[in-house]
């Protein structure tokens, strides 16, 4: 078997492995009314079924990529797709919704496993080649976010809610044996000593409070959830401490001081926070429109399509000439797309100014998405690729999870100062009332318009921070090193 072909089949593997991972945090939300009642949940019980998940995926991605350098980045994806199913078939069967709950958690560990070292294994296997394979990933999981959540609709109307789950057994067996078979002889560069545990509990326990504290802040307060603020802040204080002191540190903050690095990270962070903002909020806006759940969703397509056409392009056009100019270009497409998003005031307004927005906005997100990836990992040596991808998914959710519950409280507080009364909902669906019309599209475009600073900020980073002459450096040190392995 050929390299190419091997570099293929784990390209493939780690496709349809993050894949499963992916879906599993959207396609849950169109099960929960049937599950509520089959389960009794209640309300909070259909929220923890959600956030049980996403928040193990934030609190371990930095664990998992440590595991991954120290273990193998191949062996771990294995293992955690290996997890995944196995939670999979729990949350299928759970008799409770107590189970079920566990079965998410246990779900996002093997999640987190998966998806940081999918990344890390590519970066590993294609070496200079890494930006073109990421943008292929990024394409091709992009077909599974368009069909995944209309094939979960059809399994719980026309079969059952359990089978959202049981679907991912045979799928993970698919991408375990693609992994073992795209084995090669490639170099493998890894770290040895033992695993940082204080280092590895006190980062899951920082990055979990923290999570938990914004996600329950947006919708009951931040006052009363100050504890989680506070542990989060004293462990991420004492992550710090003790990884300055660590022989074996699980996060060697020398990686900070490399220039694309640290400036990838930071964009990564504010874009990642526009992105969140824009689909959030953009989707209920054309739900108060007029267009309804089905229609809503159908009007993202166009954005995914572009993505699935260009991202790779893009990934490979960024290998060639640097990073710099798309890191630098693709959030101003984004921002600017945002803000056309302001012209739209009735449904019809979606046909010019919402079309020609999304279409501006899927183009600077497929510019994007793979340069940035490509650019967080290789700035990192690549004994470190499993943390570096680590870093940027918790760094990406983080920023995702912030500034949505930023710009909702922004949305929420220009509602009530346009005249929204106390007791109605700001971007609420079947709101007809004149002034509280009003009110809302007012406080949505104050959203965009924070939506899109933070894209504009992510765009002055890349131009000040990212460095060409870096990025070729490692590109020429991973030519270098390419001939040895072969």
């Amino acid at each position: 078997m050929t390299d190419g072909l091997r570099r293929k089949l784990t390209l493939a593997a780690t496709v349809l492995g993050s894949s499963l991972a992916f879906l599993d945090a959207s396609v849950v939300i169109v099960a929960l009314p049937t599950i509520e009642r089959d389960l009794d949940l209640g309300l909070s019980g259909q929220q923890w079924v959600l956030l049980s998940y996403s928040l193990a995926l934030a609190a371990l991605y930095l664990v998992a990529g440590a595991i991954g350098d120290r273990a193998g980045r191949r062996a771990v994806f294995v293992a955690g797709t290996v997890g995944f199913a196995a939670a999979s078939m729990l949350a299928g069967l759970a008799p409770s919704a107590g189970v079920l709950i566990l079965a998410r958690v246990l779900q996002g560990v093997g999640g987190a496993l998966v998806t940081t070292n999918s990344l890390a294994l590519l970066r590993e296997v294609y070496g200079r080649e890494a930006g073109k394979a990421v943008g292929l990933w990024t394409a091709f999981t992009g077909v599974a976010t368009i069909a995944g959540p209309p094939a979960g609709g059809a399994l719980v109307e026309w079969a059952s809610w359990r089978w959202i789950f049981f679907i991912n057994v045979p799928l993970a067996a698919a991408a375990i044996a693609l992994a073992l078979a795209g084995r090669s002889a490639q170099r493998e560069e890894h770290r040895i000593g033992a695993l940082d545990v204080p280092g590895a509990v006190l980062a899951a326990t920082g990055f979990g409070a923290l999570t938990y504290g914004m996600v329950e802040g947006a919708e009951s307060g931040f006052g009363s959830l100050w504890w989680a603020f506070l542990l989060a802040a004293a462990s991420l204080i004492a992550f710090a401490v003790v990884e300055r002191r660590s022989s074996e540190p699980m996060l060697p903050f020398e990686l900070f001081r490399r220039r694309n690095f640290a400036a990838s990270n930071l964009e990564t962070f504010l874009v990642y926070g526009a992105l969140g903002g824009n689909f959030l909020f953009l989707a209920l806006f054309l739900q108060f429109l007029g267009f309804t759940p089905f229609e809503a969703g159908l009007l993202n397509i166009p954005t995914s399509l572009i993505m699935i056409a260009l991202a790779a392009r893009f990934g490979s056009l960024a290998d060639r000439h640097g990073p710099r100019f798309y890191l630098s270009v693709g959030p101003i497409l984004i921002g600017t797309g945002t803000l056309l998003l302001l012209g739209l005031d009735e449904r019809s307004d979606f046909w010019t100014f919402g079309l020609a927005g999304l279409v501006l906005f899927a183009v600077g997100l497929a510019m994007l998405v793979a340069p940035i990836t490509a650019t967080a990992l290789s700035s990192a040596p690549g004994r470190y690729a499993g943390i570096a991808s680590g870093v940027n998914q918790t760094v990406s959710r983080l920023g995702n999870l912030l500034a949505v519950a930023a710009i909702g409280l922004v949305i929420t507080l220009a509602f009530h100062a346009a005249g929204g009364t106390e007791e109605a909902v700001a971007l609420a669906r079947g709101q007809h009332d004149p002034e509280l019309r009003a009110a809302s599209i007012h406080a949505f475009r104050t959203g965009m318009v924070v939506t899109s600073l933070l894209a504009f900020a992510g765009a002055l980073v890349a131009a000040l921070g990212i460095s060409n002459a870096e990025a070729e450096r490692v590109k020429r040190s991973e030519a270098e090193l390419e001939p040895a392995a072969a």
